[in-house]
């Protein structure tokens, strides 16, 4: 139960992500589920993405397994209804800070978690963790593709910490947030 929970809550967190993220066939049509892999498989590492657990959220939000993995990693394929492409993949860690984020709990202490982006990112506000849209204030920043730490308050204290980063090398996104994450390109 747990687990489907996190489940949701990172279809929850990838819906607030990019402000315009919706269920993948919301608005641009069902991706057969070897499409779903495919796509998903795209945005960690193949040795990761291979033996990952692989995600579908439906238009209803609901979660659906698409494939079972080994690895703690959990995947879910591009967004065909967002500009540029998005997959994710995220361990364990990474999914329990995602779910305290959606559900505005404490993100777990002593857990770092890590997540894959390595297709590209989406666009979201770099000082706000749950804006949805760019605004005057809210400082909307474009990755491109990227890995994020996240729960190692520690690490991030020494990297740039600018509401406006430079967004082609390491910076913390949220920063002074509980929710402030490493952000780290890969290109």
């Amino acid at each position: 139960m747990r687990r489907v929970r996190v489940l949701v809550s990172l279809s929850a967190a990838l819906l607030l992500c990019g402000g315009a993220l919706l269920a993948q066939h919301a608005m641009g049509g069902k991706m057969t589920d070897e499409q779903i892999i495919a796509s998903a498989m795209k945005a960690a590492p193949a040795a990761v993405g291979k033996n990952a657990t692989v995600i579908d959220v439906g238009a209803d939000g609901k979660v659906r397994t698409v494939r079972q993995g080994t690895n703690g990693f959990t995947c879910m394929g591009d967004n065909p209804a967002t500009p540029g492409p998005d997959p994710m993949c995220s361990d364990a860690n990474a999914m329990a800070w995602v779910d305290a984020w959606i559900n505005h709990q404490p993100p777990p202490e002593g857990k770092v978690g890590f997540m894959y982006m390595l297709e590209g990112g989406t666009d979201a506000s770099n000082t706000d963790p749950y804006a949805t849209a760019p605004s005057a204030n809210n400082h909307w920043v474009k990755t491109g593709p990227h890995v994020m730490i996240v729960g190692a308050k520690n690490l991030v204290s020494s990297y740039p910490r600018a509401a406006d980063p430079d967004t082609s090398v390491p910076y913390v996104m949220w920063a002074d947030t509980p929710y402030e994450h490493l952000m780290i390109p890969v290109k």
